[in-house]
């Protein structure tokens, strides 16, 4: 068994990288968790702060490299690798110069002599995907180093350059072994680490799957659990919305990342039908002029898929979808050519009784609805197992705010699709998962909020 690297827009098995054995994974963690003990957790938050800072001027400093592996390992194209190589940085920067103001003690002035600090609680181990390979770990290793905790990372079998590259970004900013360790193990052996006492606590982003495993497994053994699962999420448009702001924001919001996103527009409901067919008409002709190709070309919009299975995966979920009386208006065929291409698709006529009402497509398939209410687009948008982000469309943002307080999404945007950044929270309710990562939230999952109170002794 096996990470193998595989280019998405050929085929072609780059490098091979051979599972850890059980002892090797151990040694890791007996490293981990004796710098967490014996040093780590001591460190002044500056100086911790200043490594997690030190990390992104490395990043920047070598954009570019980092760049192309994102778009040879996973098919990125190459103008949003860029982007997801800043976003990193820019999250490592941001912890690096808040920590300190985050994790400061705080006084309970009604609690007389009462002081809350805030504290590491030992090795986290993260388990992430392989969509967006540096910021899925940004977003936990510059919190929670800078908290003083230590993580241990396993990353996607198919991303294991990615993952070295960005555990070579801790060794080169001097970061102490242990602090930062990069693991090539199985899920069994991820597995076995949940039920070690020394990890703390565990970060998962992946399927409800994946998650419902690892929270159940976690929840055994007494952990804290953050989890970043699926998402559907919903674009409402509201009948006043701006046509040009609409179909802008929802083709990139779809189709960022070849569409291969957790919180990535995947629904647009439309208030009115002669609007909604107007909507769907831009759409259409938008997603044909899409330019696919080579995602190192600086031309191409739409890339490969991930892998050979996630884009059989996705046609068979389009296939279903049609089935079961769906209409496929756009796009919906494989690609005939080298590597894992698929057409950018519009599916519209979706009944509830559909399999795509509920499922979660991860590529450039967007679901379109048209309702006659405002109240059916509500329902509509909360008619999901999932809850992670929404969008909603109107030139009457007071309007537009009261739609979004009915929502049932841990995130919800006015005018603009899913917008992440290092000093907003990211995460979502209901199957999308619980927890936060980014902002000051996210630097508060793993950690003792401590009391220490001065008794009056005079």
């Amino acid at each position: 068994m096996s990470f193998r690297a595989i280019n998405p827009a050929t085929g072609e098995v780059l490098k091979e990288f051979q599972f850890q054995t059980d002892e090797q994974i151990l040694a890791e963690l007996n490293t981990a968790d004796k710098r967490y003990h014996s040093d780590w957790s001591f460190q002044p938050v500056a100086d911790r702060a200043r490594l997690v800072g030190r990390v992104a001027e490395i990043l920047r400093e070598k954009r570019d490299e980092y760049a192309r592996l994102l778009t040879t390992e996973m098919g990125k194209v190459i103008g949003q690798a860029y982007l997801e190589v800043d976003l990193s940085a820019d999250i490592l920067t941001y912890y690096g110069k808040h920590a300190e103001q985050f994790l400061k003690p705080k006084p309970l002035p009604e609690g007389r002599g009462a002081t809350l600090f805030t504290q590491p609680v030992g090795v986290i181990l993260a388990i992430l995907p392989w969509n967006f390979p540096y910021y899925q770990i940004a977003r936990v290793a510059a919190p929670q180093i800078a908290a003083g905790n230590v993580l241990m990372v396993k990353h996607a079998e198919n991303v294991p350059q990615c993952a070295l590259a960005f555990a070579r970004l801790f060794e080169e900013a001097g970061a102490p072994e242990g602090v930062y360790t990069n693991l090539f193990c199985s899920t069994e052996q991820a597995g076995r680490l949940i039920d070690d006492f020394r990890i703390r606590g565990v970060t998962l982003t992946g399927g409800e799957r994946a998650g419902a495993s690892i929270a159940e497994r976690a929840g055994r053994n007494l952990k804290k659990v953050v989890l970043e699962l699926g998402g559907s999420d919903p674009a409402i448009v509201l009948e006043d919305a701006p046509l040009d702001v609409v179909i802008g924001q929802c083709v990139i919001g779809r189709i960022m990342n070849t569409g291969q996103s957790c919180a990535a527009i995947k629904r647009m409901i439309v208030i009115g039908k002669k609007r909604g067919e107007e909507i769907l008409e831009k759409l259409i002709e938008q997603y044909a002029a899409l330019p696919i190709g080579d995602p190192a070309d600086a031309a191409t919009v739409i890339g490969p898929l991930v892998s050979e299975s996630a884009l059989k995966r996705l046609i068979a979920q389009i296939d279903d979808a049609k089935k079961a009386g769906a209409r496929i208006v756009c796009g919906g065929r494989r690609i005939d050519r080298p590597g894992y291409y698929i057409e950018p698709t519009i599916v519209t006529d979706i009944a509830e009784g559909n399999p795509l009402f509920q499922q979660e497509t991860f590529g450039p398939v967007l679901s379109f609805y048209v309702v006659d209410t405002e109240e059916e687009a509500i329902r509509l948008a909360n008619a999901t197992k999932f809850g992670l982000g929404a969008s909603v469309f109107s030139a009457d943002v007071k309007r537009a705010r009261l739609v979004a307080d009915r929502i049932e999404a841990g995130m919800v945007f006015i005018n603009s699709f899913v917008y992440s950044g290092p000093e907003v929270p990211f995460g979502g309710v209901k199957n999308s998962g619980f927890g936060r990562e980014l902002s000051e939230l996210g630097i508060g999952e793993f950690v003792n909020r401590k009391l220490v109170r001065v008794a009056d002794v005079a």
